[in-house]
């Protein structure tokens, strides 16, 4: 048995991808129509305001190959539980919450979604919905990466590295770092925009990506990496013996032996895994979210929105993916619906 809003429509309206294409070639998303989603017993049926874009999107679109039914993409979402399952016990019909869901689950990109209700939390109060929208899977990863993979406390003291700051975790990043923690804050940028944004974020100090990073900045505690590949050896150069790396990207063949002889801890951050193997403490990315809205209403996290695109249609979307994918700009790309 499931609460519910009246939504007498059976089906609903979603952007979805039927085989794996480029963003170069016209219509890779289609416009579809499906059947609107029932949440199971734990899960919350939610009605879509807003989501966001992700370059995880664009990797899923390349890598899920011709689907033999339509695939709906999208992670993060903002919206209003319209129906609960029968053993919901943290939300109402009528609530609203934002969440970075599941991968292994239909996507965001639709007029309703049903997500595990462990996965989602309250919507910060003092957000439109475009705004919130934007801060789910990159706050998550954030906040994973340095506490849960660094091991970072309030009491840890030190220098934490952030590279290529301006991109949407590390943002997060940066400002729950400041906000939470006493540690020193270096962001890399190799953009006079990209400086600006990091400073305004709360960058303690701004090195260059573009050049030898171990020239500008050394003994350092805690690093968190969005881009790997190639730069092991740099890498363990400007660190401190015993410190701690996390890494959200995917290199071919790390060099990880360049970190051995400092006895250096290299922990892979991925947002998705509580989800995809329900560990026990799955709850938390809820227990998160909810962390991150009081912090967003208590002016502690500010909204990280870039570029606004208006409707739930595949050409939006479309763009969407060409914008992340092009990876000029700082901040995200966010559709309302």
């Amino acid at each position: 048995m499931s609460v519910q809003i009246d939504t007498p429509d059976p089906t609903m309206f979603a952007v979805a991808m039927l085989d794996s294409i480029t963003s170069e070639q016209p219509d890779f998303l289609v416009d579809v129509e499906v059947d609107r989603p029932t949440p199971g017993p734990q899960d919350l049926l939610v009605q879509i305001e807003a989501v966001s874009i992700n370059p995880v999107d664009t990797k899923v679109r390349m890598r899920a190959g011709k689907q033999t039914h339509p695939k709906i993409l999208g992670f993060d979402a903002v919206g209003t539980v319209v129906a609960v399952g029968s053993q919901v016990s943290l939300f109402s019909a009528g609530d609203k919450v934002f969440y970075a869901g599941s991968n292994q689950r239909p996507g965001s990109n639709a007029q309703f979604q049903v997500v595990d209700e462990r996965l989602v939390g309250h919507a910060p109060k003092s957000l439109e919905p475009h705004d919130a929208a934007a801060l789910p899977l990159i706050a998550l990863t954030a906040w994973e990466s340095l506490f849960d993979r660094l091991g970072v406390t309030q009491s840890s003291t030190g220098t934490l590295l952030v590279l290529g700051g301006s991109g949407g975790v590390p943002s997060a990043l940066i400002q729950i770092a400041r906000a939470l923690t006493g540690l020193k804050v270096v962001a890399t940028a190799s953009r006079p925009e990209s400086e600006a944004w990091v400073k305004k974020l709360g960058a303690h100090e701004v090195i260059d990506h573009s050049k030898n990073l171990s020239e500008q900045i050394s003994d350092v505690d805690f690093v968190f990496s969005s881009w790997t590949a190639g730069r092991e050896g740099e890498l363990a150069e400007l660190m401190k013996p015993q410190s701690h790396l996390v890494l959200i990207d995917d290199p071919e063949n790390p060099n990880l032996g360049a970190f051995k002889q400092k006895a250096i801890a290299v922990h892979w951050e991925f947002m998705f895994t509580r989800a995809m193997f329900h560990t026990p403490d799955m709850d938390e990315q809820g227990k998160i979210l909810n962390k991150i809205a009081d912090m967003v209403d208590r002016g502690q996290f500010e909204a990280v929105t870039a570029t606004v695109l208006d409707g739930l249609n595949a050409a939006n979307i479309m763009e969407g993916h060409r914008l992340v994918e092009q990876g000029k700009t700082s901040g995200k790309i966010v559709v309302r619906i």
